[in-house]
């Protein structure tokens, strides 16, 4: 189907309604507007990089079930909608300052324990109740890691991973 992805992490998303030609611009730019505009009570408001409108343009929605043992560890589902964690915008402003760029919300991992999140460089994090991991240098690359169940890295307290 694609070189992009091995071949059943592409499987995987394509049974979830991915397609490489379903890229949606429109959709990209109005979730980016509707996430940046959602504020706390204190009225702070998530950031939203480039590589979260591209996310959201190319797999806004996806709500991916993976199969199989994993290669590490238990594959992770997980849901790329952003306003299922619209709520995390101090959670994620405190990880950016460790890592030193912004962070916007991407959705949500195993079934709502962890939320995911992209920053301005287009790396991928999960923030679960365990700590802060890094999921891969791009969405493709943290695509590969929950759908194939590969261990991710702990982000240290410095930021470091």
């Amino acid at each position: 189907m694609t070189e992009r992805f091995p071949p059943v992490v592409a499987e995987t998303l394509a049974a979830a309604g991915w397609s490489p030609e379903g890229y949606d611009d429109n959709r990209g730019r109005e979730w980016a507007l509707r996430i940046a505009a959602h504020a706390t009570p204190g009225g702070r408001q998530h950031v939203v990089t480039a590589a979260a409108i591209e996310a959201y343009a190319e797999f806004g929605g996806l709500r991916v079930t993976p199969q199989g043992a994993g290669e590490q560890i238990a594959p992770s589902d997980f849901h790329l909608d952003p306003f299922l964690v619209r709520h995390s915008v101090e959670t994620l402003a405190e990880l950016a300052e460790a890592i030193g760029a912004p962070l916007s919300p991407l959705g949500e991992e195993g079934g709502g324990t962890g939320i995911l999140a992209v920053d301005g460089p287009g790396r991928v994090f999960v923030l679960d109740h365990t700590g802060d991991w890094f999921l891969g240098a791009s969405l493709d690359e943290a695509l590969t890691t929950l759908v194939l169940g590969r261990q991710p890295r702990r982000v240290d307290g410095d930021g470091r991973w």
